[in-house]
């Protein structure tokens, strides 16, 4: 076998469809464009959208109002996690950190009502849900917001 004897495997090289070559082609006229419309005529630029309003006027040209400096984010605490404390202890954001319950050193405690308390407590936090603070006043303990 030489060089000269290789071809292509067959179907692997199609004949280019020539358009606009006369009707007899299947291809002349319109050249399988259709008649009239956008995709009859020239290009269309890549962020045309059909006429409707384009994405670069619908948004706004300035950044507009964000409350994201005035957040406030709490470290949540569940009560289940103040069992750790001794009965009659006073459970506040210093402690649970000095505890280990609270890990980042900024932020305000909210304390969430999953689990149960056994021991009564004062808790001392910068917010509380519902049933967290149903859950330590029924165990005799008492609650203050920060």
């Amino acid at each position: 076998m030489k060089l000269h004897h290789l071809r292509p495997a067959p179907g692997a090289h199609k004949k280019a469809k020539r358009v606009g070559r006369g009707h007899g082609s299947g291809r002349g006229k319109t050249s399988g464009r259709g008649t009239k419309g956008t995709g009859a005529r020239n290009t269309v630029p890549i962020w045309f959208e059909g006429g409707q309003m384009p994405l670069h006027r619908r948004l706004p040209k300035l950044g507009g109002f964000s409350n994201a400096r005035f957040k406030v984010e709490y470290i949540p605490v569940n009560v289940e996690a103040l069992n750790g404390f001794g009965a009659g202890a006073t459970v506040d954001p210093a402690a649970l950190r000095d505890k280990g319950v609270v890990r980042r050193g900024r932020g305000k405690v909210k304390i969430l009502g999953r689990g149960d308390v056994t021991v009564a407590l004062t808790v001392k936090a910068h917010a509380f849900s519902e049933t967290a603070r149903e859950k330590i006043t029924a165990a005799g303990g008492t609650v203050e917001v920060l």
